[in-house]
């Protein structure tokens, strides 16, 4: 039974990481055709493959990185995790510094080191969830409040300078991850429900006064006002999201991904999959999403230990919260939150963590099958 969960899980994502690759050849390359001509898809495809080529090479690194986490094994992350949020939270400081800290899209998100970039807030996602299943299991009955905020001292940190890069959305994930762990672990509703109420009026009211937040804001409620801006990506989506229809264009029919959405391979590469294969489509795509969930879940409620059920529900929940969010985004549910689709969206840093995190899952079945021996 364990070796076909793994077996099911392993075939959910191959065929979630297929389907973003036609995507991304899809869509980037008509772009590139587009901006550059014919000429360019001739030599060599160099313009029109890259993306493609790219999210390959991200891929095979994220396969090994899942390799190396499974062979690393829950446990081990769960006893390495303070260590880990300590070096994350180094690298979360070397994305403020010049010459290595990479500025895109007026944020500071990135480390550039010998033409490589790497995300750090990507790996954190699951890092914190590993810290805190290591505070909770060293204690042998419920924390106390005062226990309770020393558990989460040290996570604060490197949140503040996610929150800083700006990147809102990351942090505003990692809070809800957290929260389906205090469920999980039996922390007491009155030690973090109100913190969190009150944590987030503050950051709501200074975020209100940042021009980054309101620009998003102002997009999500009035997309229109500025459709030759901020407003194009979003308004673009949902034209690209409803003409689909119930069974779409067809496949490399799409009109919107020759820039009209540009950049369409990263957060809105499910607007272009909408298009083509329409409603059906998207219903498929979310069948597979489900099913990669509720494997998920079954290894998590089928673990033998404790720290297995805390960190598969748990990674399980954020892969889940992620495409729930991405996919509210380009319908134009939720305000742009700068989350891609994950195992399907162009992106090296969140694949590489989404596998490594897939490996992690997958040992909490290894460790179950040696225990059974």
């Amino acid at each position: 039974m364990n070796r076909s969960l793994l077996k099911q899980l392993s075939i959910a994502v191959t065929l979630l990481f297929a389907m973003g690759l036609v995507m991304i050849f899809n869509t980037s390359s008509a772009e590139a055709i587009d901006h550059f001509g014919i000429d360019h898809f001739a030599i060599f495809g160099k313009t029109t493959h890259s993306a493609l080529l790219k999210q390959l090479l991200y891929g095979l690194c994220g396969t090994l990185f899942a390799l190396v986490m499974y062979r690393f094994g829950y446990k081990q992350l769960i006893e390495k995790s303070p260590q880990i949020i300590l070096f994350l939270s180094l690298l979360l400081l070397l994305v403020f510094v010049p010459g290595i800290g990479i500025k895109a899209n007026g944020a500071r998100r990135w480390i550039g080191l010998f033409g490589i970039s790497l995300q750090p807030s990507e790996f954190l996602k699951y890092a914190a969830l590993a810290y805190f299943t290591y505070q909770v299991v060293t204690l042998t009955e419920v924390p106390n409040f005062k226990q309770f905020l020393k558990m989460l001292v040290w996570l604060i940190p490197p949140l503040l300078l996610i929150l800083v890069e700006p990147n809102n959305g990351t942090v505003a994930v990692i809070v809800m991850a957290l929260v389906c762990l205090f469920f999980l672990t039996k922390i007491p509703l009155r030690f973090w429900a109100l913190p969190i109420a009150i944590s987030a009026l503050v950051i709501s009211s200074f975020a209100l006064h940042m021009p980054y937040v309101t620009a998003r804001l102002q997009v999500y409620l009035h997309p229109e006002m500025d459709l030759k801006g901020k407003g194009h990506q979003p308004h673009q989506a949902k034209i690209a999201s409803g003409s689909g229809g119930l069974f779409g264009k067809g496949p490399g029919r799409s009109i919107q991904k020759l820039s009209y959405l540009p950049e369409a391979q990263n957060d809105y590469i499910a607007a272009i999959f909408a298009e083509e294969y329409g409603f059906v489509g998207v219903v498929a795509l979310l069948a597979l999403y489900g099913w990669l969930a509720a494997l998920g879940l079954q290894i998590a409620f089928q673990a033998s230990t404790v720290q297995g059920l805390y960190i598969a529900a748990s990674f399980t929940f954020l892969m889940a919260l992620q495409t729930f969010l991405n996919l509210g985004v380009v319908s134009g549910l939720l305000p742009s939150t700068g989350l891609n689709l994950p195992f399907f969206s162009q992106g090296g840093s969140s694949l590489i963590a989404n596998l490594g995190a897939l490996g992690i899952i997958m040992s909490v079945v290894k460790h179950d099958e040696a225990i059974e021996r």
